[in-house]
Formats: C-alpha cells, structure tokens, sequence
C-alpha cells in the first residue's frame, strides 16, 4: 500500500494596523492558501508569506509597486515564473535550502477593503477574504485572471463551505 506524502508548507502572517479583533481571520486566510496549494497538486513545501494591513498599509504598497496611488482588496506577489499556470509550469525553481522549502510569494490583504466589499457584495467578511485569498494564491501559481481562474475560485469557494457565487 503506498503512503500518503503530508506537505508541510510554510505560512507566515504578519498584521500592520489592523485592529487585534480582524487577527481572527489569520487562520482563515492559512486555510484558503492551503487548499489552494493543495488543489493544485503543489507537491513540494512551499512558504508564502501574507501581510493583513488596512487601506493605508496596502494603498503604499498598491503605489509602489503598480503606480496606483489608491487602496485595493489585495495584492499578489509572485516569485517564480511560469510558462503557463499551475504548479506544473512553474520554470527555475528555487528551493530554499535552509528551510528546504520553495518560495512562492507574498500576499499583502488590506481587511478595510475587504469589509467595505463584503457589504457592498452582500457576502459575509469570512466569505469575501477566503475569496480573495484564494484569488491572489492562484495568482502567486501563475494563474491570470480569466474564465479558468474563476472556475478554480469557485470550486475553492464551495469545497471551503461557501455557496454564494455572487
């Protein structure tokens, strides 16, 4: 009988400016990446890193880096390229050899944005960070926005016990 191999991967959260009542969802936003991870067959430890901060800590972030000098929800940084998406087509990867674990990115969650959508789109907080943590993991996996990666998130979103598609 062949053995199940168990994926340690690494997740690191940290939290700027967030009131300590929105670190609850720490565990959550693991979670989602983690299935995400795993329903890509990623089969190699992988470490990724998530800073949950508000409008302004992610709205310096947004203008640093994509010369938009405005909040948004999240914000994926990927650290490996792909020739198409999915883990399979991930191209020179580079394990870490202290930690023996491969570096995905970084995922940057503003919770301010995140509150404000969940109301705007009638979706519980809960819902709309699962949703949009699985959307910037796919992302750090070479996905780009499009009919596939909503399907993913869609499926994600309902094996994680959400059912509205809104």
């Amino acid at each position: 009988m062949s053995e199940i191999k168990k994926i340690k991967h690494r997740l690191c959260a940290r939290h700027i400016g967030v009131l300590p009542t929105d670190k609850i969802y720490t565990n959550l936003i693991k979670q989602a990446i983690l299935m995400t991870l795993k329903s890509e067959h990623v089969d190699m430890p992988c470490a990724v890193s998530v800073l949950i901060t508000n409008d302004e800590g992610i709205k310096k972030y947004n203008n640093d880096y994509r010369g938009v000098n405005k909040p948004t929800d999240v914000l994926s940084f990927p650290m490996h390229n792909f020739i198409g998406h999915g883990w399979s087509n991930i191209v020179n990867l580079d394990i870490d050899m202290d930690t023996q674990t491969v570096q995905l990115g970084d995922i940057v969650i503003s919770i301010s944005t995140i509150k404000r959508n969940a109301r705007r789109y009638g979706h519980s907080i809960e819902q709309e960070t699962t949703r949009m943590i699985i959307h910037s993991a796919l992302h750090l996996l070479g996905y780009d926005h499009g009919r596939e990666m909503r399907s993913k998130e869609l499926a994600l979103m309902r094996y994680m016990g959400f059912t509205d598609d809104k």
